[in-house]
């Protein structure tokens, strides 16, 4: 992300500054995350500490606290803490499977693992962080398993639908679908919106909210995750490497096309240098691409898509019923819906 750390640590201050402490939880998330990447193989060991040591901002992690928050809960309630580490392993899970998919040679500021070790490594490190998410959302209740079970599938089939929409999509032996702002939206609700959704619906779950709570949580989740991704596709065509970790247009040179790319191309037209640089992307071709995207109306036009997605997450809130939510709890929901929406500019 090209977005510190510090503008989620300046949320969790001013929330400790009201009552609302997510700290101790969130070092419990960490030591737990720690744990639970234990493996007796040392090669295992070590890759699958290799994200996890690179840190991260356990943005999931914490969606889970606040909404379990919601129902009276403290941010150390033990199967609150467990669902952080569960949502926050298989956010990292995809990580490693992402980056050998779009041959992504940094993350996090770190060297991907599948170029540090190898793509079967990167696929079977993902694949045991997986099962040991599984193993732990089992402790925690059938319900919960279940909506994980959900959430993976979702993630897998949004990766299939970003691919088969990509300019690569015959060399993976995928039909390929039209890419357009329909088909992207369908992408990133399955493979982003699902998993933030999931962690505040496990948070209602866990916290005891009622079941029309824990929906209104659920559908807050998805438009704060529809935000968070519209904003991380802007950020990926505007960041510097240096602050976010990872290199930019990695998307472009997989032959993806995000929302700000689409409206871009919808405005210089089909015949315009750009669409022609993007049909079979090399890195050239992605360097000035992205010489194109920057500054374009397009990211703008993004941006307030983004904006708007996370207004949707803010008016949600409203419907929770008062007496059953902790109004601090509210505004640190509130705040994250900000966050998201604030980060693109």
């Amino acid at each position: 992300m090209a977005v510190p750390h510090a503008a989620l640590d300046d949320l969790a201050r001013r929330g400790a500054e009201r009552g609302l402490d997510l700290g101790p939880g969130l070092a419990l998330v960490e030591q737990r995350l720690r744990d639970a990447v234990h493996a007796d193989l040392p090669l295992l060991q070590e890759a699958g500490r290799h994200l996890v040591d690179a840190g991260g901002k356990r943005f999931r992690p914490m969606l889970v606290l606040l909404t379990g928050m919601l129902g009276g809960r403290r941010a150390t309630d033990d199967a609150l803490v467990d669902a952080g580490v569960v949502v926050e392993l298989v956010h990292l899970a995809t990580l490693y499977h992402d980056d050998v998919i779009d041959g992504a040679e940094r993350r996090r500021g770190e060297v991907a693992a599948h170029v540090r070790w190898s793509n079967t490594t990167a696929i079977l490190t993902g694949d045991h962080l997986l099962a040991r998410a599984s193993e732990l959302s089992a402790e925690l209740g059938t319900e919960p398993t279940k909506v994980m079970a959900r959430t993976i599938a979702a993630l897998c089939a949004g990766q299939i639908r970003e691919v088969q929409g990509s300019a690569l999509a015959r060399s993976h032996g995928m039909p390929p679908v039209p890419p357009g702002r329909e088909h992207y939206l369908a992408v990133i609700t399955d493979k982003t919106a699902s998993l933030i959704a999931a962690s505040t619906r496990l948070g209602g779950l866990l916290g005891g909210l009622p079941r029309e709570a824990v929906d209104l949580v659920d559908a807050y989740g998805h438009h704060l995750g529809m935000s968070f991704q519209i904003a991380d596709d802007v950020l990926d065509l505007e960041s510097d490497p240096e602050e976010s970790g990872k290199d930019p247009g990695t998307d472009l040179l997989e032959g993806v096309r995000t929302l700000p790319v689409l409206y871009a191309v919808e405005a210089e037209g089909a015949d315009s240098r750009l669409a022609r640089l993007l049909t079979e992307p090399g890195a050239q071709e992605v360097a000035e691409a992205l010489e194109i995207l920057r500054g374009h109306p397009a990211l703008e036009l993004a941006r307030d898509d983004a904006r708007l997605a996370a207004a949707k997450a803010r008016r949600i809130l409203r419907d929770l019923d008062p007496s059953l939510t902790p109004e601090v709890v509210r505004e640190g929901l509130a705040e994250l819906a900000d966050y998201a929406a604030t980060r693109v500019g």
